[in-house]
């Protein structure tokens, strides 16, 4: 799968209760979520495999729109591979399955959805539709915050834009292990859907290049070697 690096991010945060904070990577991936990781369509049920999902209200899974509350996330450049039935793709163009919306007005404050892990896990995606700079991820270890991502630091310019531009795949790696991650919003909305994680760390592009050049760099002293 072709990696390319959309963003890069090191978040330097406030340790909490004695625990060091987690630098969070955001890598972004042409396809969405990489191989190798477990994939979620949130479907069916409110579990699948080592996680399960709960709500605070006005949190909660939707299908469709209701204007000035939320909208479908719109899929682009193939990042729907391996969410739809059975492990296919999912087509490009608005999400007409079921996805997540969390966000809150005065009437229904504190909403949240809350991804509950069996295990300890160091990477995490989503779709993330529509981003606005109030939507929040929270990443937790034994309820103790570890990490905290916003959409400022997935777009540089997240103003809720409900077409392609305003939905991206967001792959996240972290530093820290982390057993729980919430999505709240002060406003309405904050939509995501087809969540991917792992125990294990993604490669990231830097890396990836970093590697490339090094068999390079081995191929060309053998041929010199060689030419002795």
């Amino acid at each position: 799968m072709k990696l390319f690096a959309k963003s890069l991010v090191a978040l330097s945060l406030v340790a909490t209760a004695g625990i060091a904070s987690a630098a969070l990577t955001i890598v972004s991936n042409i396809g969405g979520a990489p191989t190798g990781v477990n994939k979620w369509n949130l479907d069916e049920g409110t579990s699948f495999g080592d996680v399960s999902v709960s709500f605070v209200p006005a949190a909660q899974f939707v299908t469709g729109a209701v204007g000035g509350q939320y909208a479908a996330p719109v899929l682009s450049g193939n990042n729907g591979m391996g969410f739809g039935a059975g492990g296919t793709d999912q087509a490009d163009g608005a999400d007409t399955t079921r996805y997540i919306t969390s966000g809150s007005n005065t009437s229904a404050l504190g909403a949240g959805a809350t991804f509950t892990f069996a295990n300890d896990q160091l990477y995490f995606g989503l779709l993330w539709g529509s981003v606005d700079n109030y939507n929040t991820l929270t990443f937790y270890n034994n309820d103790v915050v570890v990490g905290t991502i916003t959409g400022s630091d997935v777009m540089a310019n997240p103003n809720g834009n409900q077409g392609a531009g305003g939905t991206t795949y967001v792959n996240i790696n972290s530093t820290l292990a982390f057993d729980k991650v919430v999505a709240t919003s002060t406003s309405f909305a904050f939509e995501l859907d087809n969540i991917a994680f792992s125990e294990n760390r993604i490669p990231e592009p830097a890396s990836l290049a970093l590697v490339g050049l090094g068999l390079l760099g081995m191929g060309a002293a053998r041929r010199r070697r060689a030419a002795r």
